[in-house]
């Protein structure tokens, strides 16, 4: 069974967008994972098909409707996880996209406006997602990020089985620098190490470089990882002694 992405939204026209081409094109049209989009204005029960209101207790903006998102909602009801797009979520993490990825597939509410009406989420089963600590125009473009995230890991996408294992996140660490031809360029050149033909060595090689660039670059990320409890700060060294 295909992973099955349903998306609701104002603006189905945005799908399946950058989705439809590169590895999650090609990945769409062989059937490897299915997008239908719903929306979310024919749920609207008024002659002017309205979706949004007036915030209760004043405020600029307008609200999304909790009947008319439910209603639209109950329409795709499955056991896939229901995942509404919004600034005051849970950060989106390479483990939840992993796990969503191992699933049948996901339901993905987008935004608009000023949010949500809370009793929405009172009422329904729906988990609140992040793509960061910014706001965009709508739910629409993390519903992109969010997607793309999880067909990139749905088997035979990205080729090698093995492709994703150390990338950035999956170890809790960021990924280790990467080079290529030509040897120099620039007066830059490849690590000797790289170019060593020692396995032992390039391994060690790129799990220090991970440890280094995740301590300098994010030290949340340091922070919560186990090597940071057994590595004292001094033993990660400076970018510069590197070669």
């Amino acid at each position: 069974m295909s992973f099955t992405a349903t998306v609701l939204t104002l603006y189905p026209e945005m799908f399946p967008g950058p989705l439809g081409t590169s590895l999650a094109g090609r990945a769409l049209r062989e059937g490897r994972w299915s997008l239908e989009t719903v929306q979310i204005r024919d749920f609207a029960t008024d002659k002017h098909r309205s979706v949004d209101d007036t915030p209760a207790g004043g405020g600029a903006g307008m609200v999304m409707r909790a009947d008319v998102l439910a209603a639209a909602l109950d329409s795709v009801a499955d056991d896939r996880p229901v995942i509404a797009m919004s600034p005051r979520g849970r950060p989106l993490d390479q483990q939840r996209v992993r796990a969503l990825a191992q699933g049948p597939g996901v339901t993905v509410l987008c935004g608009r406006f000023e949010g949500y009406d809370e009793r929405l989420f009172e009422a329904r089963d729906i988990e609140l997602v992040s793509i960061g600590d910014y706001v965009l125009s709508g739910g629409e473009m993390g519903a992109l990020v969010l997607l793309d995230a999880c067909i990139r890991l749905l088997p035979g996408v990205m080729g090698a089985a093995s492709s994703g294992d150390d990338e950035s996140f999956e170890t809790g660490l960021l990924e280790y620098p990467q080079y290529t031809r030509p040897v120099t360029w620039e007066g830059r050149t490849i690590p000797e190490v790289l170019r060593s033909g020692d396995h032992a060595k390039i391994a060690a090689w790129r799990k220090h470089r991970a440890e280094v660039d995740t301590r300098l670059r994010r030290p949340d990320l340091w922070e919560r990882h186990e090597g940071a409890r057994v590595r004292p700060p001094s033993g990660a060294r400076r970018h510069d002694e590197e070669d």
